[in-house]
């Protein structure tokens, strides 16, 4: 069984279809990179997976039993599927380690002095270890970006969504971003990635995702999609992109 799938998904603001009946399945510990041009409807896709935009049509599986039923209390379900924003969102008023700390003492009722020791080690498997009493203005960009993973991560989630993460960033500091990827991608996290970052793509990703237009054009492997691409929209975008 897979660990998430999508079975016909749709999604519309007012007249516009903006997701027209994704289908796409997930496997435990792979990484699927969704590319395509902005406003072809990545960010939605992820944001329909985190339960934070209700579907109008379709069926979100996360080990097999369907998450997008309106009734469903959406809380659970974010702690399993943790979502990382191109914006940082961490609370300027709080130190790093604070922004961190919150959601697993607030959401899960633990107690801080059992949260804090595995949060540190989170900041230091990711060279944040002497940022933890820093304020968000005091953090560069990346430094806030990895902070925000970490604020992820400490919820200790069975998939983590990506969008654009690096696209808010200056040049220099998105390999220090896409190197936390490359760890969790070495320690077997499963991660679904909205990216610009093509070579990024064609290194790690399992699969990368062709959207355009709210539909899913093209599946396949890097090797594949980025040699060879069978769709003509595919082709016509990675000639304008690589």
């Amino acid at each position: 069984m897979s660990l998430l799938e999508t079975r016909g998904l749709v999604k519309s603001y007012g007249g516009t279809r903006v997701l027209d009946g994704i289908d796409l399945t997930i496997q435990a510990g792979e990484m699927v990179c969704l590319i395509g041009a902005s406003g072809s409807g990545k960010s939605t896709f992820l944001k329909c997976l985190n339960l934070l935009e209700p579907v109008d049509d379709g069926q979100i599986l996360l080990d097999g039993v369907d998450i997008a039923e309106p009734d469903l209390d959406p809380r659970p379900v974010r702690q399993r599927i943790g979502i990382v924003f191109q914006s940082f969102n961490l609370f300027p008023h709080m130190t790093a380690l604070e922004n961190v700390l919150l959601a697993p003492c607030r959401v899960h009722g633990r107690r801080r002095q059992d949260v804090s020791p595995e949060v540190e080690r989170l900041f230091t498997r990711f060279g944040l270890e002497d940022r933890m009493g820093h304020y968000p203005d005091q953090l560069s960009g990346g430094q806030q970006q990895r902070v925000a993973i970490v604020r992820a991560l400490a919820m200790k989630p069975d998939v983590m969504l990506f969008d654009e993460i690096t696209s808010a960033l200056d040049p220099e500091l998105v390999g220090d971003v896409l190197d936390v990827l490359r760890t969790l991608r070495a320690e077997g996290m499963t991660m679904v990635l909205a990216t610009h970052e093509m070579g990024f793509a064609r290194e790690l990703a399992d699969t990368v995702c062709f959207l355009d237009n709210g539909r899913m054009l093209e599946t396949a492997p890097p090797a594949e999609i980025f040699t060879n691409p069978q769709n003509d929209r595919t082709r016509a975008f990675l000639a304008r992109v690589l």
